[in-house]
């Protein structure tokens, strides 16, 4: 093992991870004050409308939807600032993080395909195309939720107006940077000691252990072949692009059909996201959420993705 003290090792492993995370973060926390400040949050809800009117989610939750297609942390941002002023509940910020789940694949999508593609071929479409449905399975759901969960929103408030057009002479400059200086601090005071936290479990071994123990209980899934198996470990016990690798090997040998390896990716992406998502996830969520908030987010977000991936891999599974 890599002694702890090493410069290399702390910078790629630490210093730059967390000085590219802070950048994020502050990035996101500015255009998402600077988005309120500007009133502009009623023009950029007009896109997720619909959606969010039969969700009965009011218009910060909507514009959060929106800009989650290019900016997670922004979203993200915006839906802390709006909870933490009492203008969205506990239930509400829970459905809109959820809410975001779909924007958020998309965000996501292309990198995704043009990954796999090259290790997978032509199953990189239905593997893609099933966690989009999975996507698309889960908004679904949360536009529901929303209809029993939360009180009707008024008519016209999503948009609703809020409050006058922005003051042209600066104001809402100055408006955004008080509460960039006012909030920074708070989010880093979370986001670097646990970052540094999950820095010292990883390079101890502690998610390596985990991921093995995981990759040890594949043998549950007897109905998938012994071949897909090791797709099913590779992908639990390494990255995404490990277990696509051994996919590839395998389509290439002609020693599974693409049926079979797309079952196995999806077993792999249930078994494995979870974990991968609380230690990428918890760190920044951490920063812009309160902790408690933060891993209760994550822990429903994931089980939410988890079912909806699950019940489209059976419907696969029988239909194929």
């Amino acid at each position: 093992m890599e002694s702890l003290l090493s410069w290399p090792l702390l910078w790629e492993g630490l210093f730059w991870p967390l000085i590219r995370l802070t950048f994020f973060i502050s990035v996101g926390l500015f255009v998402g004050n600077l988005i309120e400040s500007l009133n502009w949050t009623r023009h950029v809800a007009r896109i997720a409308e619909p959606l969010a009117r039969r969700a009965r989610l009011k218009d910060v939750s909507a514009a959060a939807f929106s800009l989650a297609f290019f900016s997670g942390v922004t979203a993200n941002t915006m839906l802390a600032e709006a909870h933490e002023k009492e203008t969205i509940s506990d239930r509400e910020l829970l459905l809109s993080n959820l809410f975001n789940s779909l924007p958020t694949y998309f965000l996501h999508l292309p990198t995704i395909f043009f990954i796999a593609a090259p290790f997978i071929g032509s199953a990189a479409f239905i593997y893609v195309g099933i966690t989009a449905g999975a996507a698309l399975l889960r908004t679904a759901a949360i536009v529901c939720m929303g209809r029993f969960m939360l009180p009707p929103v008024p008519d016209g408030c999503v948009p609703c107006r809020l409050d006058e057009a922005p003051d042209l002479k600066g104001s809402a400059l100055q408006k955004t940077w008080r509460r960039f200086k006012k909030r920074l601090p708070r989010i880093l005071k979370f986001t670097v000691p646990i970052y540094i936290l999950f820095f010292l479990l990883r390079h101890y071994g502690f998610f390596d252990a985990m991921q093995e123990t995981m990759a040890t209980k594949v043998s549950f899934f007897t109905w998938l072949p012994p071949e897909a198996l090791g797709i099913v470990a590779f992908h639990v016990a390494g990255e995404f692009t490990v277990g696509l690798a051994a996919a590839g090997a395998l389509i290439q040998e002609a020693a599974l059909d693409v049926h079979v390896v797309v079952l196995a990716l999806l077993t792999g992406n249930v078994l494995s996201s979870p974990m991968r998502a609380f230690r990428h996830q918890f760190p920044y969520y951490a920063g812009i959420f309160k902790p408690r908030m933060a891993a209760r987010l994550i822990v429903v977000n994931q089980s939410l993705r988890a079912l909806s991936i699950t019940l489209v891999a059976i419907c696969y599974a029988f239909l194929g």
